[in-house]
């Protein structure tokens, strides 16, 4: 049996004999960037479509810490002889020029760069049809996209994936964090307000949250919030893998079980030690698999999807 560092340092090699280039595509307002790796004979192609917020097409956050899961995904994808074209989202990264302000998207407008995207990474690989990973968010988008009918697009593999309304992982999460106990009242009139499709004044809010529910970034939250990931799920009929883990302290099995009950082409895969990050948890240290990169990714997750796609 193969050594996880030992296995780690082959799949690097194999990575770095796959041909790895930096693409772009138009955006809005100038292009939109990420990263092929295109092994020899690939006989299937992945777009990574990343989770929230600011984090780069290798898995780094805007404070330039991370635990590159894309690109360490891409790399064992490549050894598994599957290509992976990883994005920046617009507005962010390489992805900057793209749109002037980065918080002026929709779950849909994502969508449509994923779209093409994908026609790019079909174009490459000379096939007919690529596959969507979408991690956390991503998932969300990648089933936006799919139950649409986006054309190329051969499955899904949702990794961490939301199985309910986002509104209501959020609260879950709130609920679980001591320093919002203060805010309560607060942020349940916040998100109930959100999911009837109106702003809050910031303004009447404490001065504690009134970053973070700023008001440039609240109509991407009120589209965000009132996608269904469960009818989604049920509008696709394509195949679809499921990935959870049950060390994942953001996105739940209750989230995996859903999806993967809804969607009628669904398989469902669960790695008992895995973290929302794709990698397995480190016992007394919660945030390790959030910003070490020398983790590697738990281990059989590359090998299950590119058992599926192919």
């Amino acid at each position: 049996m193969i050594r996880p560092a030992l296995r780690a340092a082959l799949i690097g090699v194999m990575a770095t004999a796959a041909q790895s280039e930096t693409v772009e595509i138009p955006g809005p307002e100038g292009p939109l960037q990420g990263e092929l790796l295109l092994p020899q004979g690939a006989q299937a192609g992945v777009v990574i479509v990343p989770g929230s917020g600011p984090i780069d097409r290798d898995g780094r956050f805007s404070t330039g810490r991370g635990a590159l899961t894309y690109r360490l995904l891409a790399e064992a994808l490549a050894a598994e002889g599957v290509a992976s074209l990883r994005i920046d989202k617009r507005g962010l990264f390489g992805s900057k020029a793209a749109i002037s302000d980065p918080e002026a998207v929709t779950v849909e407008a994502y969508g449509e760069d994923v779209s093409h995207w994908a026609a790019l990474l079909s174009a490459r690989l000379g096939k007919e049809c690529v596959w969507l990973a979408g991690h956390s968010e991503g998932g969300l988008v990648s089933l936006a996209v799919a139950s649409a009918g986006a054309p190329g697009v051969c499955g899904l593999v949702l990794l961490a994936a939301p199985g309910r309304r986002l509104s209501v992982i959020l609260r879950e999460q709130l609920a679980r964090q001591p320093q919002t106990k203060p805010f309560e009242e607060e942020m349940e009139r916040i998100l109930s307000t959100l999911e009837r499709g109106e702003r809050v004044d910031i303004d009447s809010l404490s001065p504690a949250l009134r970053q973070p529910w700023r008001d440039s970034i609240q109509g991407f939250l009120i589209n965000l919030f009132a996608k269904d990931p469960v009818a989604l799920a049920r509008a696709y009929p394509g195949p679809v893998l499921v990935i959870q883990g049950e060390r994942d302290a953001q996105i739940t099995r209750v989230d995996a079980t859903a999806l993967a009950g809804a969607a009628p082409g669904a398989e469902l895969r669960l790695f008992p030690q895995m973290t929302h990050m794709l990698k397995d948890d480190v016992e007394g240290a919660p945030y390790a698999t959030y910003e070490d990169p020398d983790l590697p990714l738990t281990r059989g997750l590359a090998e299950a999807i590119a058992a599926f796609t192919r």
